[in-house]
């Protein structure tokens, strides 16, 4: 009975440990600047951006606009982050033909070479981008890990999670963003707009 009692001592013990790694307080010794996501966050715009991908290309989230993305912020000391990242592999490779894009942002204060490591390890088969502290800012001051949002195939957010859920929570939250309906029409207007001046450049030398 004792050791019995020992072994679900220790395994609380780790829980317990994995639960304050991904509470971590990332504020990194800097001023914070404007907050863009602020309490219930569904249905609202995800912020653009551009951050660099561990082999320096430049993505930026526009990139994949009319496809679904889950889009988790983690880091290589965060227990969670390992635990779910190998069900991203997987929800990548079964999803990705149905047009989901899974985006990991390290926000890890350590160089390239070593995150890119450690996803080879973990089998990652997705784009890894390098964190900042604006990205964390745009995104509600991300202060926890891991932290995902899932995106619909028009940019806006339909749901946020906040540390590690069970890999059938996560895989239900991938089915909502990937049933949404692209409308073209709204989530490109620089095309519209590009396509309305080109016709008055034509209009203009006629």
């Amino acid at each position: 009975m004792l050791k019995r009692n020992a072994v679900v001592f220790v395994v609380l013990a780790v829980v317990i440990m994995a639960m304050l790694a991904a509470g971590k307080y990332l504020d990194r010794g800097r001023n914070h600047g404007p907050i863009k996501l602020v309490g219930d966050v569904r249905n609202v715009p995800a912020p653009d951006f551009e951050l660099p991908t561990l082999d320096g290309r430049r993505v930026k989230l526009s990139d994949f606009r009319g496809q679904a993305v889950l889009l988790n912020f983690w880091a290589t000391w965060c227990p969670p982050c390992k635990i779910e990242m190998p069900w991203f592999v997987d929800m990548q490779k079964q999803y990705g033909k149905d047009g989901l894009v899974v985006l990991g942002v390290a926000m890890d204060d350590t160089e390239a070479a070593k995150i890119a490591e450690f996803a080879h390890e973990l089998g990652v088969n997705y784009p890894v981008l390098l964190g900042t502290d604006q990205v964390s800012d745009d995104y509600g001051d991300v202060r926890s890990l891991p932290t995902t949002f899932y995106i619909d195939r028009n940019g806006n957010i339909v749901t946020k999670a906040v540390g590690l859920l069970g890999r059938q929570e996560i895989e239900d939250d991938v089915k909502k963003v990937l049933s949404t309906a692209y409308k073209s029409d709204v989530a490109q207007p620089s095309r519209a707009a590009a396509k309305v001046k080109s016709v008055r450049s034509k209009e203009a030398t006629q």
